[in-house]
C-alpha cells in the first residue's frame, strides 16, 4: 500500500461513525476502484445459533459500498444506496473475523453498482452483495 493510500485508510477509521462505528468495522484498503474491510463477529451481531446475523452482513457490505463510491464521487456530490440484494452462501460463526472486498461492477455519473464478497477465515464465501448506488449531485 503507498503512503496515500495508508493515510486514506487511517482517515476514513478514524472518522468512523454512527452505524458503522456500532458494527465495528474496520477498513483495510481503499482506492477508488477497491475497499477491502474486516468486522469481528461479536455475539451481539449473532443470531442464533451464534453467527453473524444476516442483516450485519448486509448493513457491512452496504457500508463498504457507499464508501467506495464516496472515493469516486465528484466534488461536492453525494450517495444513496437505491438497490441492494444479498446472496447467502455460508455462516459466519461467533469469534472469527468476516473479511469483505469491494469492487466496481460500473462507475456511471448518475449510478455505480458494487459487488462485495464476505469470507470468513478459512477463505470460504459467505455472501455475495451486489448494490447500486445513486450519485447526487449538488444543487
Amino acid at each position: 500500500m503507498s503512503d496515500t493510500e495508508v493515510d486514506t485508510v487511517e482517515l476514513i477509521n478514524s472518522r468512523r461513525a454512527g452505524f458503522s462505528k456500532l458494527l465495528g468495522l474496520v477498513v483495510t484498503e481503499a482506492t477508488p476502484d477497491c475497499v477491502k474491510a474486516t468486522l469481528e463477529v461479536r455475539e451481539e451481531l449473532c443470531t442464533r445459533p451464534e453467527v453473524l446475523h444476516g442483516g450485519a452482513i448486509m448493513a457491512f457490505a452496504d457500508n463498504l459500498g457507499a464508501l467506495a463510491c464516496v472515493l469516486n464521487l465528484p466534488e461536492g456530490a453525494w450517495t444513496t444506496t437505491l438497490e441492494s440484494k444479498t446472496n447467502f452462501l455460508s455462516s459466519i460463526p461467533v469469534g472469527q473475523t468476516a473479511y469483505a472486498e469491494t469492487t466496481a461492477l460500473h462507475k456511471g455519473r448518475s449510478t455505480m453498482v458494487w459487488r462485495t464478497d464476505i469470507k470468513r477465515e478459512d477463505g470460504k464465501l459467505c455472501a455475495v452483495v451486489t448494490q447500486t448506488q445513486m450519485v447526487l449531485m449538488p444543487k
